[in-house]
């Protein structure tokens, strides 16, 4: 399958950008989006949204068929790695799951369409519509491919023009998801841009960005502060920086075949996106007291890593990162021979998967790609005791614990400033509904106007 030259990413790799053609991309996007997308209803966004979804999840989509061939040498992963994200993502999108994030990001579900009321504001006679930008900006970052798949869908249900710039080599799986946007429906896909070039490119960026009401920017803190310094005063950023995860399993669910289970959601989120993403765990901690010890459940993970390596194999690394996973291992290899208070598993002949037990309960970042830290504490408190230096900074924990403890468990960790509790097992696997860093995912992109009506309006 040939894709056509309808983006910027389908020229040729000769080609080369300017900024008089990033700005005629932009003017043309927000006219295209003034015909053809500001004055469509809600309804019928959700509805091409939802088609297109279901079409990613049919194994002989063709847009499917060419990620999951051309995917593993573009972005790294392997196709079984590909092919389960994109299943995760894209069973989302359903109308159900829209209408959802509509009522709850926005109080109506046509909020976008017209001036409406929910039952608290018809109480106080008023109603309000919620207003996106002309022109939404997305500058993705380019470890993982579906945060910027679901920017793509958050900016088509507020009907904005988009402009996506893609961290270099990254463009693959954003240009096939906007191409089958435009296969579904042309104008729709003529609202959209994808484009890439080299960090550093001012000219470029500040073409783009005179022209943008809002941009959206994913990456490091750094770089997010240079995005910033760069927009125009008028221009509204969101930014995402950088994040972390970890896992908490409390005693209680450490008992029987139960164990296994546990153990079996933990390997899954480390092996999911090869432990790439803000939602990755870098460190499980395991409550003391249980089935298993912390000792205990870092072996038992070990061996599920190896049976999970030969069913979806993690595939091969820059030679920088696996240089950082050899090394990181020396490391443990060495206090491992010298101290019972360290363990090292370590997938053979490869660096593919590598579990450590240390004893030291403080938080370790990991360097990824599979490589995870388990440690024992007495209790929550213990935990976040030891993660303290990362407060502030953990997107998700994975929690596993009985019913009856995990409502004042999230709790606790929701005062401490986590932003996303949920299952172990489920932490890259975040619903439609989901609010990225605390924040509401469409409450952000829109402006409002209130309508206080009544006697004498």
């Amino acid at each position: 399958m040939n894709l056509p030259n309808y983006f910027l990413a389908d020229l040729s790799p000769d080609a080369t950008l300017s900024a008089a053609m990033i700005g005629e991309a932009c003017r043309t996007l927000k006219r295209n989006r003034e015909r053809y997308l500001a004055h469509r209803q809600t309804h019928s966004l959700v509805k091409t949204l939802s088609e297109v979804g279901r079409s990613w999840l049919e194994p002989d989509y063709p847009f499917r068929r060419l990620a999951l061939e051309q995917g593993p040498a573009a972005t790294g992963f392997p196709r079984a790695t590909l092919a389960g994200g994109l299943d995760s993502f894209f069973k989302q999108l359903t109308h159900e799951n829209f209408q959802a994030l509509l009522e709850q990001d926005l109080g109506h579900a046509r909020r976008l369409d017209e001036l409406v009321s929910a039952e608290v504001e018809q109480k106080s006679n008023r109603a309000a519509i919620a207003i996106a930008p002309e022109l939404l900006v997305h500058i993705a970052a380019g470890n993982l491919p579906i945060p910027t798949l679901m920017s793509v869908v958050l900016g088509v249900l507020v009907r904005s023009a988009q402009f996506v710039k893609c961290a270099t080599g990254a463009t693959l799986l954003p240009r096939l998801f906007a191409h089958s946007l435009y296969n579904a429906e042309p104008k729709l896909g003529a609202c959209l841009e994808i484009a890439e070039w080299p960090g550093g490119d001012h000219t470029l960026a500040d073409a783009l960005f005179s022209e943008a009401d809002c941009v959206t920017a994913t990456g490091s803190d750094s770089a997010l502060a240079a995005v910033s310094l760069r927009l125009p005063a008028r221009t509204r950023f969101l930014g995402y920086g950088h994040r972390l995860s970890f896992a908490y399993v409390t005693s209680r669910v450490l008992s029987g075949l139960h164990a296994r289970q546990i153990v079996g959601r933990a390997a899954a989120d480390v092996v999911a996106w090869n432990q790439l993403g803000c939602l990755s765990p870098h460190v499980i901690y395991v409550e003391e007291g249980g089935g298993l010890s912390a000792e205990q459940f870092a072996e038992a993970l070990a061996e599920e890593l190896e049976r999970r390596e030969a069913l979806e194999p993690r595939g091969e690394l820059p030679v920088e990162a696996a240089v950082a996973i050899s090394s990181r291992r020396s490391i443990y290899e060495v206090r491992a021979a010298h101290s019972p208070d360290t363990r090292h598993w370590r997938s053979p002949d490869s660096t593919a998967w590598t579990v450590v037990y240390e004893a030291d309960p403080r938080f370790q970042p990991s360097c990824l790609n599979r490589f995870i830290y388990v440690k024992g504490v007495k209790d929550l408190t213990d935990a976040l005791q030891n993660a303290e230096s990362v407060r502030g900074k953990v997107s998700t924990v994975g929690l596993a614990a009985p019913e009856d403890q995990a409502q004042r468990l999230a709790t606790e960790l929701a005062r401490w400033g986590v932003t996303r509790v949920c299952p172990l097992g489920r932490m890259q696997d975040p619903p439609l509904t989901w609010r990225h860093d605390g924040r509401p995912a469409l409450g952000d992109l829109v402006t409002w106007t209130d309508w206080e009506f009544g006697q004498g309006s």
